[in-house]
């Protein structure tokens, strides 16, 4: 048997490495595991581990994490995954994979490919639903979704906050939510850049409050929104391209990329020049003066929220 875990999802990739190991362990010695950094190991340590018999075991787990990164490893995958005995069971667990390359095709062909992609808001909330549900309680969409906006995306954390909704009641609501979590500042430059486009400026001025309350500071508040006005800019030249195939073709979030449509759509060439040149010029006297960087980046907000 070889599976491959691969995905940005680093919570439910471990969740499910952790799950293989345990059931492994529950039926053999712990003699037969092996783990091995594929960065750092030679090709032939990689080798023998995947074609050698066990030692003092019945039967061995072999993990290989990144060995992708070994060019010997690579080139040589397809005739060690074919040589590999029945004694012997394989995780290759590769978090990043190009796609266009033969490597990931062999995985996807030769093994058990498991994905674990990065979930989105109404992702997670689904998760923390089906989460609540094996610890043997109920969790609506709805609330799942406030619990995510509330708490941040950080999958492990939303287990850990499920978990203890739990023990409290096991019908998880909106009340019990606000109850027993703490909210935690979840804003991004999107948000700050929609928001001032929008012509919102005490949200705007909110949120920019809240990135600073995150620590975010000035410079790299101007940095993020150099990059949201790139993504405005891919979409306003993007033509008759829908969203999804913006996204796609940019390897950007299709929801971003939608969001970012509203914004575009409402920008002439003109005004977006202009929003480009007075952050470029910001940033540069910045660098050059001695400004106070708040004041200077909330000013240039403020008139963003009122052209």
């Amino acid at each position: 048997m070889v599976i491959t875990l691969t995905g940005a999802n680093s919570f439910g990739l471990k969740r499910e490495l952790d799950s293989l190991v345990a059931a492994f362990l529950a039926e053999h010695d712990s003699m037969g595991l092996e783990r091995i950094d594929g960065e750092e190991a030679e090709f032939d340590r990689l080798s023998e581990a995947l074609t050698s018999l066990p030692f003092l075991a019945s039967k061995k787990l072999v993990i290989l994490r990144s060995p992708g990164a070994n060019k010997k490893f690579v080139e040589q995958a397809s005739k060690l995954l074919a040589d590999i005995p029945e004694t012997t069971d394989v995780v290759i667990v590769e978090p990043k994979l190009d796609k266009r390359g033969a490597y990931y095709k062999l995985l996807k062909k030769v093994t058990d490919y498991k994905e674990y992609p990065e979930l989105d808001i109404n992702g997670l909330a689904r998760w923390a639903g089906d989460h609540a549900k094996v610890g043997g309680g109920t969790l609506g969409l709805s609330d799942a979704r406030f619990l995510v906006e509330r708490v941040g995306v950080n999958q492990q954390l939303l287990s850990h906050e499920v978990d203890k909704l739990l023990l409290h009641s096991p019908q998880i609501t909106k009340q019990s939510i606000e109850l027993l979590t703490e909210a935690t500042p979840q804003s991004t430059v999107f948000e700050l850049l929609e928001a001032a486009f929008n012509g919102n400026t005490k949200r705007t001025m909110a949120l920019y409050a809240e990135q600073r309350v995150m620590k975010v500071e000035p410079q790299q508040i101007i940095a993020m929104l150099g990059w949201q006005l790139h993504i405005v800019a891919l979409v306003k030249t993007a033509g008759a391209r829908s969203p999804d195939t913006i996204a796609k073709e940019a390897k950007i979030s299709p929801y971003v990329a939608k969001k970012t449509a509203n914004i575009a759509r409402g920008l002439s060439p003109a005004h977006f020049k202009s929003l480009l040149q007075d952050l470029l010029k910001l940033d540069m006297r910045l660098k050059r003066e001695s400004l106070d960087a708040d004041e200077a980046l909330q000013k240039y907000l403020l008139e963003l929220a009122s052209k």
